[in-house]
């Protein structure tokens, strides 16, 4: 698949995941996928992002940078959010930022393997405050 077409589908899965339709993520992403080395049903990563968005309700995917070389996209996603709760941690007082580096692996037009690294020491160093 060609780098633009790859970009603009990566893209296209953002605008899926900042609008809430997991419904549709079988249209970008084979099933299964592998998300840090587990293998999950489309099914499975819809529900690990349904409890992001109960946990953090107004979260929003900012690709802060996009670098796609052939079938391989790396991106830094930045979030400006109020967490209410986030993977055991305690709520946000106020709006905190935090990073998530991701790389994506495409096989045949979708996502076939991701592996996401989420800053949660910047996340609980804002959360001390």
């Amino acid at each position: 698949m060609h780098g633009s077409s790859i970009d603009a589908r990566y893209r296209a899965y953002l605008a899926c995941l900042n609008d809430r339709r997991f419904d549709d993520l079988g249209e970008h992403l084979l099933d299964p996928v592998v998300h840090n080395d587990r293998h999950l049903r489309v099914a499975e990563f819809a529900d690990l992002l349904r409890r992001d968005v109960d946990e953090i309700p107004d979260l929003h995917y900012d690709a802060e940078l996009v670098l796609v070389d052939g079938d391989h996209v790396a991106c830094r996603i930045r979030f400006d959010c109020t967490p209410t709760g986030f993977r055991g941690l305690p709520p946000a007082k106020e709006k905190i930022s935090f990073v998530e580096h991701v790389f994506y692996e495409y096989r045949a037009g979708r996502i076939a393997r991701i592996w996401s690294l989420i800053d949660m020491d910047g996340i609980r160093a804002q959360l001390a405050r």
